[in-house]
């Protein structure tokens, strides 16, 4: 047993078992709602859904970067593989996973020889640590959403929501969960989802289908495994090439930006050089994780931003990632009790991480103007734009902008001017 804690980087002398797999069910928790969202989006371009590339993804996670993060099928990915890719442009899913397949290969051979890790260690301290805010912000803003307390409006784009029994749930779990941090109470996080989802039950807000079944038998995934359409890759085809670069830019900023926010947010960071512990071994698991997801069928398998939830618990080592994934793996057969969990009783942890993330702005300098402006586009963009990726491409394509024509040219590295080179194609190329 302690070897085996070991490979996954567990020191007895400063790590605790229980910390760890309380972590891991507050992650999966917090993030269980794909269990029933990738499905829907899926389903809509006539793919079966699993699970496996989650699990083990998770896995690599755990034994090989020893990180407490948790990777499954990114969201905004998976709408952009079924909508835009599929829908839209008219690839059959087949083709598209091919693009994932190969952005996948393209991303091992990156981390292999560290130019993920280079554009990590490229972007400046500050906006490192504005990412972390934004992320902070951003996932704040997702919880609100999911429990109804904000919602759209033609008038002021968002607004407050009425007073419901979802939004009593979220606002509840919000003041619950602050008072148990307050009282030091370990797994508050967890408990409070667990208790808002049992007091959802007489609400009417946590659901319990009337022909419910605690088992269900996964499907096979032989229908979409390694069913992947190489012909526009092998026929040179430029539109496809441009949409794996694409899949590659989202991917890459996204694992990144929750990277480095989690990471900073959690004292995992070394202040002074802002280096991140194991960052090139977290990265190929991403990378793994992608490239083997496109073989069990699913689209791009990406670190989960709702890994800070369980950081924030007390997880710091593969243990808390190992969890996860055993959890994941439970819920191919028990799936029909994890959907039970309402997305408003996860508000509470996402808002309550949100702010707990929001610690690393004081470590930002607001007082040089050339440097404040990129770090406050970078934590305004993440929730506006609803995007990781933008947020951190829009704040370093302004740090170089307004550094080069005010004249500070040293504060601009090599490898800033290539990316900020590609950032412009990427928002020129589509007015060509």
């Amino acid at each position: 047993m302690n070897r085996l804690l070991a490979w996954m980087g567990f020191d007895p002398t400063q790590h605790n078992v229980k910390t760890e797999v309380f972590a891991g069910l507050t992650t999966f928790l917090t993030m269980s709602y794909i269990l029933a969202v990738n499905p829907i989006i899926m389903s809509d371009i006539g793919m079966d859904k699993t699970v496996i590339a989650a699990v083990f993804a998770t896995l690599v996670m755990a034994f090989y970067a020893k990180m407490p993060f948790a990777l499954a099928p990114g969201m905004g990915l998976n709408a952009f593989f079924a909508y835009t890719l599929v829908q839209m442009m008219g690839y059959s899913w087949q083709e598209a996973l091919a693009a994932v397949f190969i952005e996948g290969i393209a991303f091992i051979i990156l981390t292999f020889f560290k130019v993920r890790e280079a554009i990590v260690n490229s972007i400046p301290l500050d906006l490192r640590y504005s990412i972390s805010v934004g992320i902070g912000m951003f996932i704040a803003f997702i919880g609100l959403k999911n429990g109804e307390l904000i919602v759209s409006s033609e008038s002021t784009v968002t607004t407050l929501g009425e007073w419901t029994p979802t939004t009593l749930v979220a606002a509840g779990g919000i003041v619950l969960g602050t008072i148990m941090l307050a009282r030091n109470i370990k797994g508050a996080l967890f408990f409070t989802i667990l208790i808002m989802t049992l007091i959802g039950i007489p609400l009417g807000v946590t659901q319990i289908p009337e022909d419910f079944s605690l088992i269900s038998l996964p499907t096979s995934i032989e229908p979409i495994a390694f069913k992947v359409d190489f012909s526009h890759f092998i026929a040179l085809d430029i539109d496809y090439y441009i949409i794996v670069l694409t899949i590659l830019f989202m991917d890459l900023f996204d694992t990144l930006g929750t990277l480095i926010g989690a990471s900073a947010s959690a004292n995992m960071i070394n202040h002074d050089t802002g280096e991140i512990p194991r960052l090139n071994e977290a990265l190929m698991a991403d990378a793994v994780g992608t490239t083997i997801g496109a073989l069990c069928g699913t689209s791009t398998v990406t670190t989960y931003v709702e890994s800070a939830t369980g950081i924030m618990e007390g997880g710091r080592t593969g243990l808390t990632a190992f969890t996860v994934a055993m959890l994941f793996f439970v819920s191919l057969f028990f799936s029909p009790l994890f959907l039970m969990i309402p997305s408003a009783a996860t508000t509470s942890a996402l808002v309550l991480v949100g702010i707990m993330m929001l610690r690393s702005i004081i470590h930002i300098d607001f007082i040089d103007i050339s440097g404040a402006m990129p770090c406050f586009i970078t934590i305004l963009m993440m929730p506006f734009t609803g995007s990781i990726s933008e947020g951190i491409v829009l704040g370093l394509l302004s740090f170089v902008i307004v550094k080069l024509c005010s004249g500070r040219y040293k504060d601009i590295t090599p490898t800033l001017y290539i990316l900020a080179f590609f950032f412009i194609l990427k928002y020129v190329a589509p007015l060509l």
